[in-house]
């Protein structure tokens, strides 16, 4: 019997409700990252949103992927763009899984909601065109740390959910620093939410008043990469409205015990 897909009400990128789980690169404890499998794993536990990271094939299809090589994840000395996707499908990363295309992993989880970090700018217009043709448009938050990839994806996608880039994470954290919500508000114009670590280049970014910051300017809080239960909730604690982990298993299993004793669930 076929699943019954979402209606686009239900399944927007900023639902359900805050706080949620983004599982890093899917669940990668029985499974290779950013693979189908991991992705799957991630959903049996009860993920609804999926972080993954694109790049592009020689052939220009949007390949899943959080390295532009395969050094790391497959021992091979070759570039992702080196390979067109139909020889990045075949290569070995474990557990019977290749790697995959953006289309397949949006047609494989149709009711899941992807969190998309364009890797280079040549991924943008591929991932955009995987979006449009998968209806996939209010499921998604596309993002990049570098602007122009960013809006080189969000400007083919109209209305798509995205997340501040590094150069306006500055501006908006300066104006949070700085008691100007005015600044915050102009950096973060247009923007779903901001999605940080805790600390970068050794500064703190995360705490009680940037997050009320950052939320004054209409923008949820998202905090990577967080695998420690006691860091989870104490970042909940401080009003986060996601948790980007690897352990998407433990996060959920927080947030369940949570809505048990009554704690901020949204």
């Amino acid at each position: 019997m076929p699943r019954r897909r979402q209606s686009k009400e239900d399944a927007g990128y900023l639902s359900p409700a805050p706080p949620r789980i983004i599982a890093h690169r899917g669940l990668a404890l029985e499974a290779p990252e950013n693979t189908l499998l991991s992705f799957l794993k991630a959903l049996a536990v009860g993920a609804t949103h999926l972080e993954t990271d694109v790049h592009t094939s020689l052939d220009g299809v949007a390949v899943i992927s959080h390295d532009p090589d395969l050094s790391r994840v497959a021992g091979r000395q070759l570039r992702v763009g080196q390979l067109t996707m139909a020889e990045l499908h075949r290569i070995d990363l474990g557990d019977g899984q290749g790697f995959s295309s953006l289309a397949e992993a949006l047609d494989a989880f149709p009711d899941a909601r992807f969190n998309i970090d364009i890797k280079s700018m040549d991924a943008a217009a591929p991932a955009a065109e995987a979006i449009l043709q998968a209806d996939a448009v209010e499921r998604v938050l596309v993002t990049s740390f570098d602007e122009k990839r960013r809006r080189a994806a969000v400007d083919l996608l109209p209305g798509v959910a995205s997340s501040a880039s590094s150069p306006l994470i500055v501006r908006a954290l300066g104006g949070a620093r700085l008691r100007l919500p005015s600044l915050t508000r102009a950096a973060l114009d247009g923007l779903a939410a901001v999605q940080v670590p805790e600390r970068m280049n050794g500064i703190r970014v995360v705490s009680p008043r940037t997050i009320d910051a950052f939320h004054a300017a209409g923008v949820e809080v998202h905090v990577w990469t967080v695998n420690d239960p006691l860091d989870m909730e104490r970042l909940l604690d401080w009003g986060v409205d996601g948790i980007v982990t690897d352990r998407a298993d433990l996060g959920l299993a927080l947030l369940a015990g949570r809505t048990l004793r009554g704690d901020r669930t949204g």
